[in-house]
């Protein structure tokens, strides 16, 4: 019985080993992706540049793949292989940066970039992840300045009127006062010669 125990000693210690090096090979086979999206909302007014930030990392090449999805369908932005080469959609082409971290740049954005940009990295052995941030784009509201400069002008434009009309009012009076003043000294005048004429 003794022997027995020994080799079940062994069995274990092999066991562990064999286990220990499994675990060894598992860590350095190549696999696995992470994504980072540090900021998922991005608020933005129209002909502003953005940044889609993203952080990956994998232990073989990556292929990145970028997507637009909102209310007038899905736009795949650009794809591209880690140091290889780049391929920008016709409808992206002098509007997008790329990055090697993962990230793009999006120039003069416009009420249609509004909407969801998915990112997808793919490893060179199958594993992949992906990563979404939404995108709000606002038009610069010219109106309530509008509203107000026109506000401005038309009260500016009345009150001139009501100054000219008071200013015209003014004189209208002197001019009257004055003709009532001389014909007051004139019936005076022709009352005083009628009472000497008439005594």
């Amino acid at each position: 019985m003794r022997p027995l125990q020994g080799c079940r000693g062994r069995g274990v210690v092999v066991g562990t080993v064999t286990l220990c090096l499994a675990a060894g090979w598992a860590l350095q086979t190549p696999g696995g992706v992470s994504l980072v999206v540090p900021q998922p909302n991005i608020n933005a007014t129209v002909a502003q540049n953005i940044l889609l930030s993203v952080e990956y990392s994998c232990r073989g090449v990556a292929t990145i793949e970028w997507k637009h999805v909102s209310s007038w369908g899905t736009t795949k932005i650009v794809e591209w292989r880690s140091g290889n080469y780049v391929n920008i959609s016709t409808v992206y082409k002098d509007r997008v940066t790329t990055f090697e971290n993962g990230s793009i740049q999006l120039l003069n954005v416009g009420m249609r970039d509004a909407g969801y940009y998915f990112i997808t990295v793919t490893e060179e052995y199958g594993t992949n992840t992906y990563g979404t941030i939404i995108v709000n784009v606002y038009e610069i509201i010219y109106e309530d300045l509008h509203f107000v400069a026109v506000l401005f002008a038309f009260l500016a434009a009345v009150s001139a009127i009501l100054i000219c009309f008071m200013w015209l009012c003014n004189k209208s009076l002197h001019l009257f006062q004055k003709k009532t003043t001389h014909k007051l000294t004139a019936s005076t005048t022709e009352e005083i010669e009628l009472e000497t004429i008439e005594c």
